[in-house]
């Protein structure tokens, strides 16, 4: 058994919640349903003590008070302040002023203007892996394997500035720290340390070349943070972040849209006829189905919810509750492709709300059209098995599909 993994089935989700449960990875939604009805704040012993509210008025309270919660851990499971920690990665993992300055630094290399130069690469990542699929004459893929895992390590790659070949090693690491890794805290470990050093390597290679880059490693090298050069820790956590945090969220959008339209034939046809809607109905994918639950420490005794909660206390904050939550959103758990009204938490909420928002929805976009352009007919193989990942963040990992579509 992996360390800290319980097998135990979860009795009662109000007082025993388990985001690794193979219900709750099959499908959250009527248990953050029953929980916003009956236990808005739910509690569990498992992972160390955890709480977690399900309104979206009660995460916003937590991610708006800086006061009483901190970010300087974000993982639903893991290592608490004072117990160390392999690898600090602002901003995500830094609280106000300091979160403040370390975001500001970033904004500029994610801007719109930064993401649309990276449009023609994208599009460019998408059509090649579908024509590789055509190739194979088949008529079969794995929408999330063959796809939707290729497209945003391909893009950070880029982003980042280091070898697309290193794609598989990648994936491989995001694997281990994201969906291994909050119940197997040793390969968890392993593969952050193995991560660290080979950007270690790379910022030296880099520092020692005199060519003229453009990219976020080279970005970082020439930063300065309180007028100073960022420290080497500084750059090693945020290639980390933008590593991690760039790869298997965005899979999991990608794949979870393909498999509604795998699953879902009239909105798939409607997209196909009126693609001037997709941008519409990748909010909507966004809302549904979002894939990151983050966490915070408390740090002062508060209370939510009508619960004491005291430092040391982990917090979770389940995004995908809150985007269903019916005070906010009409008819919550209806996918409406127009929905126009559309203030989803997909990408957080506060000051720690998603710096590569822009991006996560570029590449999604294109995938989407790319794939609806090549196949305006596909369906679910029959008899498929999805297996979809919980935890830190829930996707499917495998949509075997059956395509019928030519390129149009």
């Amino acid at each position: 058994m992996a360390q800290g993994l319980h097998t135990e089935p979860v009795i009662d989700w109000a007082t025993d919640f388990d985001l690794f449960d193979p219900a709750f990875r099959t499908d959250p939604a009527p248990i953050y349903k029953a929980l916003r009805e009956q236990a808005p704040v739910a509690h569990t012993e498992r992972w160390g003590g955890q709480w977690m509210p399900t309104r979206y008025a009660d995460l916003a309270e937590v991610t708006a008070d800086t006061d009483h919660y901190s970010s300087v851990t974000v993982g639903v499971t893991g290592r608490k302040p004072g117990e160390g920690t392999l690898v600090t990665a602002p901003p995500i993992t830094s609280d106000p002023p300091e979160h403040t300055a370390t975001r500001r630094l970033l904004l500029p290399a994610f801007s719109p203007k930064k993401i649309e130069a990276l449009t023609p690469l994208t599009r460019s990542i998408a059509r090649s892996l579908i024509e590789e699929l055509q190739a194979r004459g088949d008529g079969l893929a794995d929408a999330a394997d063959d796809y939707a895992r290729h497209i945003p390590v391909r893009v950070i790659s880029a982003m980042l500035g280091v070898p697309e070949s290193d794609e598989e090693q990648f994936t491989d690491w995001v694997v281990r720290v994201l969906q291994i890794g909050p119940y197997d805290f040793e390969v968890g470990g392993q593969a952050t340390r193995e991560i660290l050093a080979y950007f270690e390597e790379k910022i030296e290679q880099r520092r020692a070349d005199p060519a003229p880059h453009d990219d976020l490693m080279q970005f970082l090298l020439e930063a300065t943070y309180e007028e100073a050069p960022l420290s080497r820790k500084h750059i090693l956590g945020t290639c980390f972040l933008l590593l991690v945090a760039g790869i298997d969220t965005t899979w999991s959008s990608i794949g979870s849209a393909l498999w509604h339209l795998s699953t879902h034939p009239a909105d798939r046809a409607r997209l196909v006829a009126e693609p001037d809607l997709i941008p519409t109905a990748i909010e909507e994918f966004l809302r549904v189905y979002s894939p990151v639950t983050m966490a915070r420490i408390v740090k002062a005794d508060t209370t939510l919810g009508g619960h004491e909660l005291h430092p040391g206390d982990r917090v979770l904050l389940p995004f995908p509750a809150a985007n269903r939550d019916p005070e906010v959103f009409e008819d919550p758990d209806e996918v409406r492709i127009d929905r126009r009204i559309n203030r989803h938490a997909a990408f957080g909420l506060g000051v720690h709300r998603c710096l590569g928002s822009n991006l996560a929805r570029m590449e999604l976009l294109i995938a989407v059209e790319e794939w609806l352009r090549a196949f305006p007919t596909f369906e679910l193989q029959p008899g498929a098995v999805v297996e979809w990942t919980g935890g830190q963040v829930r996707g499917p990992r495998t949509v075997p599909v059956r395509l019928f579509g030519e390129p149009g």
